[in-house]
């Protein structure tokens, strides 16, 4: 553009048009610099866009590849969609068929629950009866208890006295055949004794020697006698005393024939 406006003197002060050309000068330097600096940005621009073309490319492959895997999983989210559908019919018929059956299972333990019920009434009632027994019985086992304990010891009296009974018994005929046996043999060595006197003449003595020995025989089988009396009496007694019954039988004893 060309000013046609009248400008004298050109210069407002000296030097503007010099201050003007080194401001210019550096403007054109700094353009320089720019155009530099652009040209290098201009090169790592097209680097970076081409790396992100390659990227993009990559990424519109992936995009691709991504894409058919989603059609893919379309297809099976199809597939399993109608099978969960498929399913969840099934299971809203089993849902179905288990609340029937539920239904079913929460009458009949209505039903046990009353029927319970009425057993544990009875129940209640029976466990009454029976503790009411319980303590009678308790009550009466305790008396027949104290009536047995009683009845115990009575018997253990009753027993202590039938032994002292016995055994009393017992050496009753033992020192009454001990007695009568003693008699005989008494009587026995006096008629020896006799006869012994008698025999002291020498024309006696060939005669009484017979019935001397005879008297002499017989005092030993009384003596043998009298012996076995007191043992079995004593053995009888031992037998009572350590609590054997059926020991009170009287000993039968043989009738020696005097000579």
């Amino acid at each position: 553009e060309t000013n046609t406006l009248p400008f004298h003197p050109f210069e407002m002060q000296q030097g503007d048009t010099l201050r003007m050309e080194k401001e210019h000068q550096v403007l054109k330097e700094q353009l320089k610099e720019a155009q530099e600096k652009y040209e290098q940005l201009q090169s790592r621009s097209s680097e970076e866009i081409g790396a992100l073309k390659e990227l993009l490319k990559k990424s519109v492959e992936e995009t691709e590849v991504s894409k058919n895997e989603l059609d893919w999983l379309h297809q099976d989210l199809e597939i399993k969609v109608k099978k969960w559908q498929q399913e969840k019919k099934e299971n809203q018929e089993n849902l179905k068929a288990l609340r029937n059956t539920a239904k079913k299972h929460t009458d009949t333990n209505d039903r046990y629950l009353k029927t319970i019920d009425e057993k544990e009434k009875h129940y209640n009632v029976y466990l009454n009866t029976y503790l009411e027994t319980s303590n009678k019985l308790a009550n009466e086992k305790v008396k027949l208890e104290e009536l047995i304990k009683k009845s115990q010891d009575d018997c253990q009296e009753c027993v202590k006295r039938a032994v002292k009974a016995e055994i009393s018994v017992l050496k009753n005929w033992k020192e009454t055949e001990v007695c009568k046996l003693n008699g005989i043999a008494a009587n026995a060595e006096a008629n020896l004794k006799v006869l012994k006197s008698l025999s002291s003449s020498a024309s006696a003595a060939p005669k009484l020697k017979p019935q001397i020995d005879s008297w002499e025989i017989f005092i030993s089988n009384v003596k043998k006698q009298l012996e076995k009396v007191e043992a079995e009496y004593e053995e009888k007694i031992q037998r009572v005393k350590n609590g054997v019954r059926n020991c009170l039988t009287k000993m039968e004893i043989v009738d020696l024939p005097s000579p």
